[in-house]
């Protein structure tokens, strides 16, 4: 599922617009002067049952406001990503934010605080408070979703104006705010209607009453706004509605009992018939009703109801609704009334939304008959397989299709249990079922058109399931052979699928990619992670955006680029946040690398709290590569704190491949090496290299490190003179390999030419601030360190004698900077005042003063010295 677009849906872009008040709505003055004091606090809260008006008060008020109000409807079992992507929608559909401000997030169960971080600033900087209107905020039920939303509304300040419409005491901290007097409180009681408001009432609806009569109505009905229409919409078609409603007996039965009696049964059989069918549907139109009775008289009967205010809502372009209670009691009394016809009606449900092109509706209907070969059919053909995977829905697609039973049996059941098992790291059952299912598909008929076996789309979704399956298994062979056939059978799929679903493509590249990283030929590799990092797709293709990103760094990483490869990683990360998404594994990598980098920093503390926000995220997809990538940098953090048997038992992960991977295999080595040398088992160390292949120059590197620590210089610089100086090494090889240098050098009796060398490593190392290698080389490098020029050279970002002072984890970037933000801080940078740089732009001091507050808050600091710091850390500079 691509990113949350509410507005691109005619039943989504409801919830995010005011409700139509019915001809007989009552506008109660009373209300509406309390409801006007939710202008002046934070919080306001209209707490009711159904059907007391709420909805339709709220609504009316903000119709009369002179300033636009962001309101969103909930959905029941709102989970927080979906929830914020739907908030900030509503915001955006009101003018509150800009599309480009604030991306929604991409994991429907997860939200980052930087996201709620940025709304929240962004909120507190206007100059008219945003009212954001909650409707149906009882359908929210996640307890985190209350922390969220109190955080937003606690640091918006005066910036937000929160109205929650609520069956149920929210989860807020509601005493705290009715305690500081910063709460417009409307309760049951002050909704329920007086006796004047019900006679109005009534008299719109046709009825004109007895002020007595009209009291004792409101007595047994407790003034319900519900009941009350009601029982007007029922008096008014009885030639004595005085009698009728004085014998009418509410308490005799329930709620159900009087909406069967006095709303259906008063309605025609084809009336009846149509509303008991409909029950199944969350919204309907009427060719969708139609297709459920069999008939073709929808269109005027829901229109009629609507117009009598017989809980049907206009959802507007021809959609409808029924009041969830009414629904409700009509499906119970559907099941009473015909057993048994509940699943056809699904199954006609479904069958109608396919062809419809309402693919999330079509599968929800077709789980509900029951039906798991229609849906897992529905699901393959669309090609939607890769959203198991990926993008808002999965989760919601992994538990409807948890319930699928064995007794369903197809390629595309076959498929789907396959894709569940692969996305939960079972590689053996996976691979069984997409077997089975490939070899159902080789037996169907050849299609005339593509002389291949099978439905293009199930095949396609077996390459990529093939792919996947290889890069778990880390082989490369395999991954490249489904790539072959994903592009062969992409010729045969229709063009609009494959580009309503750009997650299939982003997928494919991303493992292989991956398992060409795995077997080491790096240059393959960065040509599909670069093209997976570029899929369009907002948040279908957001994981494998990531997940490629991070790869990418990763590669970086192995080549010896720190900085380059702590970019591409920060990216990884960004992107994560800006979609707030706990992916499996993209973000994580992106951790790992930057734990390793901030190793060869000597930023030892940054480095373990990266692995461990690392391995505490969510269960990472199994992925050789990203369980190589952990276990180097992890014994690499324990060889810097000197702990070598941990470090030994960290990089012999055990992993199950079909090809050993030559630089997991290599890094394995140097970690070894270098815990070898450390314990003085010069000769070991030595022999460790020797079973690496020549052409990995860290190798070549470490192992003159061993030559020069058994004494050899000259076998060191024999060594290194064989290095191959071209190709893509960076300086976490090349300044290892100077120093190597220097010290063969040194002891071959030239401290001058040792002396140059350390200066030339110094200045290379300066740029990615690479400390390690220097602490790392042995004494013989202090007395050269405490040279003048050399001092000189590592003053401001490396101490001679000591370990450098370990760095706090920098905190990400909230928000992008903007242009003209750009432009006050690169003035900031050349030390000119507030005044200078309004001068400089032509703008008010107080523009400057706004835009340096920005500035702070994007990049999470509170001086200007520590702007200018920290922007130059970010490469902003």
């Amino acid at each position: 599922m691509s990113r949350v677009d509410p507005m691109g849906d005619p039943f989504l872009r409801t919830r995010f617009a005011l409700p139509t008040r019915p001809i007989t709505f009552l506008r109660r003055e009373r209300l509406v002067k309390h409801l006007g004091q939710a202008l002046l606090t934070p919080l306001t809260m209209i707490n009711g049952a159904a059907g007391a008006g709420k909805t339709l008060l709220v609504a009316d008020w903000a119709a009369g406001l002179r300033q636009p109000v962001a309101w969103f409807t909930a959905e029941a079992a709102q989970r927080p990503g979906m929830f914020w992507a739907y908030v900030l929608q509503a915001l955006r559909a009101s003018g509150v934010l800009t599309p480009s401000e604030l991306r929604c997030p991409a994991d429907a169960n997860w939200v980052d605080r930087k996201l709620l971080a940025g709304l929240a600033a962004e909120l507190s900087g206007r100059d008219r408070p945003a009212i954001v209107v909650l409707d149906e905020y009882d359908r929210v039920t996640a307890p985190e979703i209350a922390e969220q939303l109190e955080f937003v509304l606690h640091h918006a300040g005066p910036g937000m104006r929160l109205v929650l419409v609520t069956r149920t005491e929210p989860l807020l901290p509601v005493h705290r705010y009715r305690a500081a007097g910063d709460l417009t409180e409307i309760r049951n009681a002050e909704l329920a209607f007086t006796p004047e408001e019900a006679a109005v009432l009534l008299e719109l609806h046709g009825l004109r009453l007895p002020a007595h009569a009209v009291r004792a109505l409101v007595d047994r009905t407790g003034g319900w706004a519900a009941g009350l229409r009601l029982c007007a919409l029922a008096a008014r078609e009885n030639p004595d509605p005085e009698t009728y409603l004085k014998e009418f007996e509410a308490g005799r039965s329930t709620v159900a009992d009087y909406l069967l009696a006095e709303v259906l049964k008063r309605r025609t059989a084809e009336t009846q018939d149509l509303l008991l069918r409909v029950s199944v549907l969350e919204r309907l139109c009427p060719d969708l009703a139609n297709a459920l009775t069999e008939r073709t008289d929808a269109e005027p009967i829901l229109a009629e109801l609507h117009r009598e205010n017989a809980f049907v809502e206009d959802l507007g372009h021809s959609w409808y609704r029924l009041h969830p209670l009414f629904r409700e009691i009509l499906r119970a009394h559907l099941r009473v009334r015909s057993p048994g016809l509940e699943p056809e009606l699904h199954r006609r449900a479904a069958q109608w939304l396919l062809r419809s092109g309402f693919l999330p509706e079509t599968i929800a209907h077709g789980a509900a008959a029951g039906d798991w070969e229609f849906t897992a059919g529905a699901f393959v053909d669309d090609l939607a397989i890769g959203q198991l995977f990926t993008g808002l829905r999965r989760d919601d697609l992994a538990e409807l299709f948890s319930r699928m039973g064995p007794e369903a049996t197809s390629p595309a059941t076959d498929l789907v249990r396959a894709a569940r098992d692969l996305s939960q790291c079972d590689l053996d059952r996976g691979l069984a079922r997409l077997h089975h299912a490939e070899a159902s598909l080789a037996t169907e008929v050849l299609d005339p058109v593509t002389d291949m076996p099978g439905p293009a789309a199930a095949r396609l979704s077996c390459a990529l399931l093939e792919a996947l399956a290889a890069r778990m298994a880390g082989s490369p062979h395999k991954a490249e052979t489904a790539a072959e056939e994903a592009e062969e059978l992409r010729q045969a799929v229709p063009a609009h699928l494959l580009d309503q679903h750009p997650e299939l493509t982003a997928l494919l590249l991303t493992h292989l990619g991956s398992t060409r990283l795995w077997a080491g030929r790096f240059e393959d590799a960065r040509t599909a992670l670069t093209a997976a990092a570029g899929c369009s797709g907002g948040a279908s293709t957001a994981l494998p955006r990531e997940e490629s990103l991070g790869h990418l760094a990763l590669i970086d990483y192995l080549n010896g680029w720190l900085g380059r490869a702590e970019r591409k990683a920060l990216a990884a990360m960004t992107d994560s946040e800006r979609f707030s998404l706990c992916g499996p594994s993209g973000s994580d990598i992106g951790r790992v690398v930057l734990a390793a980098v901030a190793v060869d920093r000597n930023e030892l503390g940054q480095a373990q709290a990266l692995l461990d926000e690392a391995v505490g995220s969510r269960p990472p997809m199994r992925d050789p590569v990203m369980a190589a990538g952990r276990s180097i940098a992890t014994a690499r953090l324990l060889l810097a704190r000197g702990k070598t048997r941990a470090a030994l038992a960290a990089v012999d992960p055990a992993l199950s491949t079909d090809v050993a991977s030559p630089w997991a295999q290599a890094h394995a080595a140097l970690v070894a090496s270098a815990a070898h040398l450390a314990e003085g088992r010069v000769d070991l160390a030595a022999e460790v290299l020797r079973q690496v292949p020549d052409d990995q120059p860290a190798c070549v590197v470490e192992a003159a490190r061993a030559q020069l620590a058994a004494g050899r210089p000259a076998a060191a610089l024999d060594l290194l003179d064989r290095l191959r100086t071209e190709g893509p090494a960076g300086p976490a090889v090349t300044v290892r390999a100077t120093l190597a240098r220097a010290q063969a050098t040194l002891e071959a009796g030239d401290p001058a030419a040792a002396g140059k060398l350390v200066g030339q490593a110094l200045l290379e190392a300066r740029r990615e601030r690479l400390r390690r290698p220097f602490l790392e080389a042995g004494p013989w490098i202090r007395r050269l360190l405490g040279t003048a020029p050399l001092q000189a050279l590592a003053a401001d970002w490396f101490t001679t004698g000591e370990p450098p002072r370990l760095e706090a984890p920098a905190p990400l970037v909230v928000q992008e900077l903007s242009e003209r933000e750009h432009d006050v801080l690169e003035r900031l940078a050349q030390m000119m005042s507030t005044e200078e740089i309004a001068a400089d732009l032509c703008v008010s001091v107080n523009t400057v003063k706004t835009h340096l507050k920005s500035v702070y808050r994007k990049l999470a600091v509170n001086r200007r010295s520590e702007a200018v710091r920290r922007a130059r850390e970010l490469r902003l500079l």
